[in-house]
């Protein structure tokens, strides 16, 4: 693993390379190339040089990034959610993905995790030289779907929706402040990422503290701009799941409680994906969990199916 940075807008994002590993997937044109970065609060040490390095073992190079803002990357304000900062982060990362020597830039992959599973559909959407997109558990619009409730399973019960304390007066009045503050360029108002159900947080279900805490990594902070609450709500990346033109792979977690799921299947629908379906919740996907290994196999299968050279 190589250490490394990208400019976007300004500002420079770490990211880790992970060379390819061997040169099956291969081109005369060179290797693909797999960009990839977390979801909702979340920073590449949370787990992600897992899933780069069973990419990298299968013939891709991948360099996984931090957002602005985020981890080891620059930028201020510090531990603010934009959808559209993030989008750009990775369009940035994708053109940082396409100079790494010996990279083919007209096969690049975008993976992505949770709410990053949404964004790398908009990133791909219209463009040509995307050769596959991963997108595990992906969050793909921030409304809640209450048609489909969940699997039998004995788990904590609760209704999908990673934003559940998103229904409270004060998470709303809070996020209300947080918008004014930034108007006013002002210091943002910011509430912890997870908390325990009844706290003033975004993740507030039960267990919700214990699973993000499970996987985060050194740079991980438990705090976010408080508007977010209301922009993930508005922010609907299935409507460009139409758009993506290159192979898909859709990996869900059947007893997800912090994504809606038939969001997911439409968009899986719309963009032609393949579906794997895992019978897990949201955050048993990662590394030291029972369906990591599984997953992190289907997503090198997934890339040698459909990257292999002719």
């Amino acid at each position: 693993m190589l250490e490394t940075t990208f400019d976007s807008a300004g500002v420079q994002c770490h990211a880790w390379h992970f060379p390819a590993g061997t040169d099956r997937l291969a081109s005369p044109a060179g290797r693909p190339a797999v960009v990839m970065a977390h979801g909702f609060a979340g920073t590449k040490d949370c787990g992600l040089d897992s899933f780069a390095s069973g990419l990298a073992a299968a013939g891709a190079d991948v360099l996984a990034f931090d957002y602005r803002g985020f981890g080891a990357s620059e930028g201020t304000p510090r531990q603010v959610i934009s959808p559209a900062a993030q989008l750009a982060d990775y369009r940035a990362a994708l053109d940082a993905a396409a100079r790494l020597p010996g990279v083919d830039p007209q096969r690049l992959v975008l993976w992505g995790v949770s709410m990053a599973g949404g964004t790398v559909l908009e990133a791909a959407a219209g463009r040509t030289d995307i050769a596959a997109v991963i997108a595990l558990t992906p969050l793909v619009t921030g409304a809640v779907e209450r048609s489909a409730p969940l699997p039998t399973r004995p788990v904590p019960a609760a209704e999908p929706g990673w934003h559940r304390a998103g229904t409270t007066a004060r998470l709303l009045f809070t996020a209300a402040r947080d918008r004014r503050a930034a108007a006013a360029g002002r210091s943002r108002v910011t509430l912890p990422a997870v908390g325990e159900p009844g706290e003033l947080a975004l993740l507030t279900l039960p267990g919700a503290t214990a699973d993000y805490l499970s996987i985060a990594g050194p740079t991980w902070r438990n705090e976010v701009n408080a508007s977010i609450a209301i922009d993930a709500i508005r922010n609907a990346p299935v409507r460009a799941a139409a758009q993506v033109r290159c192979p898909v792979l859709f990996q869900l977690a059947e007893y997800d409680r912090y994504v809606p799921r038939a969001a997911a299947l439409k968009a899986a629908k719309r963009a032609r994906a393949q579906v794997r379906r895992y019978p897990c919740d949201h955050f048993e996907v990662y590394p030291g969990k029972r369906w990591h290994d599984p997953i992190r196999d289907h997503q090198a299968r997934f890339l040698s199916r459909v990257l292999a050279p002719a």
